[in-house]
């Protein structure tokens, strides 16, 4: 299996790039080949913007998404784009790697996000949800916490980790039609001492070691929906 590592954390000694290093070697050893981006080291930019496309249709007015579609026909996205959508055609499995900030993911995974997951490539024309441009993919987070496993539940004070990632896995991953396996939570690492801490890595190994058979977060299909994009009846609880 042929897997991407699109890692986001400013500090290469942190506990996130300490899973990093461990979800390479843990891959590598078991057959699979890995490819990372690691997204501070490459300086990435984050923000999208008309630099974007080396030729545009409309130079004066820019649309993003007719832009995108046009550049994904001619290829003329930028290089780094067009370097990140290589590997993401090659790979079977995209893994996002970051620490959890503000609820979300870091500003320039964000970006990758935006830049590199284009209209005519990911999605478009009819391609969205489980019949997206990356349809036949698998797609896994791997997320740091700040705060502890309690504080993400049903009656916690930051609402369930389902719901907090539910953008990502589901409004991104879901949407660009990979099949979503069940994520990696490292909860509180930094208020870990270090034998815990050495634990957290080791369920992560073993996270890792089964991934040919973890579950997958059930996400309903298209064909589950009603023209008017309602759930049918006989799929609501």
């Amino acid at each position: 299996m042929k897997v991407l590592i699109v890692f986001a954390h400013e500090e290469p000694r942190s506990f996130n790039a300490a899973m990093k290093d461990m979800a390479v070697e843990t891959l590598e050893q078991a057959g699979h080949s890995v490819v990372v981006s690691d997204l501070y080291a490459m300086k990435f930019k984050a923000v999208a913007d008309g630099e974007d496309f080396l030729e545009r249709r409309d130079k004066h007015f820019l649309k993003r998404q007719l832009e995108e579609n046009i550049a994904s026909e001619l290829g003329t996205l930028a290089h780094d784009i067009l370097e990140e959508q290589r590997k993401l055609k090659e790979c079977d499995l995209l893994i996002l790697q970051f620490p959890l900030w503000w609820f979300s993911m870091p500003a320039i995974m964000k970006g990758w996000v935006d830049r590199v997951l284009t209209m005519g490539f990911a999605y478009g024309g009819g391609k969205w949800y489980d019949q997206g441009g990356l349809k036949g993919k698998r797609a896994m987070l791997a997320v740091t916490t700040g705060g502890p496993e309690p504080g993400y539940s049903p009656r916690g004070i930051n609402g369930s980790i389902e719901e907090v990632l539910f953008p990502i896995q589901h409004g991104i991953l879901f949407f660009c039609g990979c099949e979503v396996l069940r994520p990696f939570l490292a909860w509180s690492p930094a208020h870990l001492e270090e034998a815990a801490r050495t634990a957290l890595l080791e369920q992560y190994r073993q996270h890792l070691v089964g991934i040919e058979s973890l579950d997958r977060v059930p996400f309903h299909p298209l064909a589950h929906y009603d023209k008017g994009m309602q759930l049918r009846p006989e799929f609501t609880p």
